[in-house]
């Protein structure tokens, strides 16, 4: 499964705002809520949270993948945000965190879940794709080129 069967357009954040790991949780949470992804922002907040409770999903180099799983969803569903800035998110090598994906599965999809969580790991052991990322302005160049990566690695 490629990431663009879960990202939409509308789910790229180009310069997220929050100043640390909860504000730019909640812009995720605000984010999906809108977009009509999820039905509960604070379960949403409560499921990713317990995740980072358990060990940080920044996991160095500028990137964090917050991710959990929801009842009563019927759909995995991938969200992207850039911070120029840099926000501390306890990622493991100490650095801020740039690059968000934040992925929310039903439930009952184990296999599907660990399946996206390695894919967007693998796209993003290219440095020069974290760089284009940090350079692109818009919703459409930054979902472009995840879209151009994520083609070279197939179905």
């Amino acid at each position: 499964m490629k990431l663009t069967d879960l990202l939409e357009k509308n789910l790229v954040l180009t310069d997220l705002k929050g100043q640390n790991k909860k504000d730019v949780l909640n812009e995720f949470a605000s984010l999906l809520y809108e977009q009509k992804k999820i039905s509960d922002q604070s379960e949403f907040l409560e499921v990713i949270l317990a995740r980072e409770a358990l060990g940080s999903t920044g996991i160095g180099e500028g990137i964090a993948i917050p991710h959990g799983r929801l009842k009563n969803l019927d759909r995995m569903v991938l969200a992207f945000g850039l911070s120029l800035k840099g926000i501390d998110f306890d990622a493991t090598d100490g650095n801020p965190v740039h690059i968000f994906f934040v992925l929310i599965v039903p439930e009952d999809a184990p296999v599907d879940h660990l399946k996206s969580l390695a894919r967007i790991s693998k796209i993003l052991k290219n440095r020069s794709f974290r760089e284009r990322l940090l350079k692109a302005q818009t919703r459409e160049k930054l979902y472009d080129q995840i879209r151009e990566e994520d083609e070279k690695y197939g179905p």
